[in-house]
């Protein structure tokens, strides 16, 4: 009987057991942080249509209405008319229609990511979440408030000089017209902006962001009952538009909020609604 042979074992392949050079990538490897994902965001802010739009709008409500407005009452009321106003108060029209589109393109920056899909890209590439929302409103509250800015204070250069007759504004006056009504509406922006990544719906967002900025003024002006009256005087004194007019001194109440009051509510109502939006953020799926 003839015995199986035995299988000899085979020899190792010549790159076992060898060691050669390991690989380096030539692409160099860099410890992302904050300033990559606002550059990112930027990209994103400057190069959608949405974006040229709403801007574009909301530059030719201020600017038009604001010249508009002043150039009407140029032409139709007198010195005495115009004793009590200063030149710059005019420009509250304009940015109260403006602001609509700052409610917007707020909104659009977070929430139509959720609408494309495009939100799970932008997590692949940037895992952390805060970081992102972060991104996000630093790169609007910047526009906007630059934005903002500069219509608001070209309406208001030329309103001093349209205007000779009205009551020239003094330096707290120019500041408020002009740093300190561009500061509230990025604030308001930005409140948008995180109720957008609450709510991950476009038109529903806007909805609730238009209903904040409208809905106190009307039910106020439709409650005639005497008992509503405490609450008729807080929702017209706490109204939007009522604490963008103290901005231009020409408050629509004679009592509420005054001076820098409306900057420090915003700023506090738009904190409350981050740190909502961020922790909801870490918690729920994309």
């Amino acid at each position: 009987m003839s015995t199986p042979q035995q299988s000899s074992p085979q020899a190792a392949p010549a790159w076992q057991g060898t060691s050669g050079p390991a690989y380096t990538s030539p692409i160099p490897i860099v410890r992302t942080h904050l300033g990559h994902a606002i550059a990112s965001e930027w990209t994103k802010i400057r190069s959608v249509r949405s974006t040229m739009w709403t801007l574009g709008v909301f530059v030719l409500l201020v600017v038009g209405i604001g010249l508009l407005a002043g150039a009407v009452v140029s032409a139709s009321a007198t010195e005495a008319d115009l004793s009590g106003e200063t030149a710059l108060s005019f420009g509250f029209f304009g940015v109260l229609l403006g602001s609509m589109c700052v409610i917007t393109l707020g909104v659009l920056t977070t929430a139509s990511e959720y609408g494309t899909g495009m939100i799970r890209t932008t997590m692949v590439a940037c895992p952390s979440r805060g970081r992102v929302l972060a991104a996000k409103a630093i790169v609007f509250f910047a526009v906007a408030f630059v934005v903002t800015f500069v219509s608001c204070g070209f309406v208001a250069v030329v309103h001093v000089a349209m205007l000779s007759e009205a009551r020239q504004p003094t330096g707290q006056e120019w500041l408020k017209a002009t740093f300190g009504v561009s500061l509230y509406v990025a604030l308001l922006g930005l409140l948008s902006l995180a109720v957008g990544s609450v709510v991950r719906h476009s038109a529903g967002a806007i909805t609730v962001m238009i209903g904040v900025l409208l809905a106190p003024l009307v039910v106020a002006i439709f409650m005639f009952s005497s008992s509503l009256e405490g609450l008729r005087e807080a929702l017209f004194e706490y109204s939007i538009p009522n604490q963008l007019s103290v901005f231009y001194s020409t408050s629509l109440s004679e009592s509420g909020p005054s001076g820098w009051d409306p900057l420090w509510i915003a700023l506090g109502v738009t904190a409350v609604a981050l740190g909502g939006a961020f922790a909801l953020l870490e918690k729920r799926d994309v």
